[in-house]
């Protein structure tokens, strides 16, 4: 797993970046990622979003350990997202931009893989709205994880296979 760097930035940058991203409805980091490989190739780029979606859910299971259950939340929901975001570009080449895309592709890729993916989505989006009212329980949180690892280890496997291909 690749370490954090720190980045400074006037405080003005940031403030957009965070802005932008609420509005998106995404995290900043991934709200950077899509910017970054705007341009990319569209295989790359899955690759690029399913070792992302890894390493936040290794940084969930660090919050977790450390009590901080909406930091968790928030990591799980970013690394759904991003899975999604991987397979609508691995599959169709297709980039998904809002909160709104996410939810509407996602039952696409649970026609494909089964309807097990869009309930995970729906958990993973409670998570989401537990970083804003830090309502769940540690117990809710572990059984989210499970279930999203579960996601992005599914659409890196596919997404293996569709690179073969």
């Amino acid at each position: 797993m690749s370490s954090l760097v720190s980045v400074d930035l006037p405080k003005v940058i940031v403030d957009e970046v965070r802005r932008r991203a609420e509005e998106a409805g995404v995290s900043v980091e991934e709200y950077l990622l899509d910017l970054v490989l705007k341009d990319s190739d569209p295989k790359a780029s899955a690759t690029k979003y399913v070792d992302k979606a890894l390493q936040l859910l290794e940084q969930a299971r660090v919050e977790l350990g450390n009590n901080d259950f909406r930091q968790a939340s928030e990591k799980i929901w970013g690394a759904c997202a991003l899975a999604i975001k991987a397979y609508a570009l691995a599959k169709r080449g297709i980039r998904l931009e809002t909160h709104r895309d996410l939810w509407v592709y996602k039952n696409e890729v649970a026609e494909e893989l089964g309807s097990w993916v869009a309930a995970t989505f729906r958990q993973a989006d409670s998570m989401h709205k537990n970083f804003y009212e830090n309502l769940a329980t540690r117990e809710d949180v572990e059984d989210v994880l499970k279930d999203v690892e579960k996601l992005v280890k599914t659409i890196a496997e596919k997404i293996g296979e569709l690179s073969r291909n």
